[in-house]
């Protein structure tokens, strides 16, 4: 069992992480953005590894881990805001060869 400092610690080590993805987002620099939120996975899997991890928290302690996790989401959310786009041009990109490959084999010869 982790300690509430420790996973204090640790919120606020994915913290720092999801900042750099949103940087990572804005520029399209997505390999970057790809390990960063494999490191933020990987702190987050030791979290919920954590069978206790809300055990013993004190109000204080509640309120920050709190804070510190909706700080995290509104740097999820900014990065949705980035990579959705670029989802959406690589989804148009691939259907566009999907279609041409079956164009090719409709009027291609067996």
């Amino acid at each position: 069992m982790a300690s509430m400092a420790s996973q204090i610690d640790t919120y606020e080590a994915m913290r720092a992480l999801s900042v750099r993805m949103v940087e990572a987002a804005r520029a399209g620099d997505w390999d970057n953005l790809i390990e960063l939120e494999k490191s933020v996975a990987r702190l987050r899997d030791s979290l919920m590894a954590d069978d206790d991890a809300n055990a013993h928290l004190t109000p204080e302690e509640a309120l920050h881990k709190a804070a510190i996790i909706q700080r995290i989401l509104d740097d999820d959310a900014e990065v949705r805001r980035h990579t959705e786009p670029w989802m959406e041009k690589l989804r148009a990109y691939l259907s566009a060869g999907t279609k041409q490959r079956q164009v090719a084999r409709a009027y291609t010869a067996p």
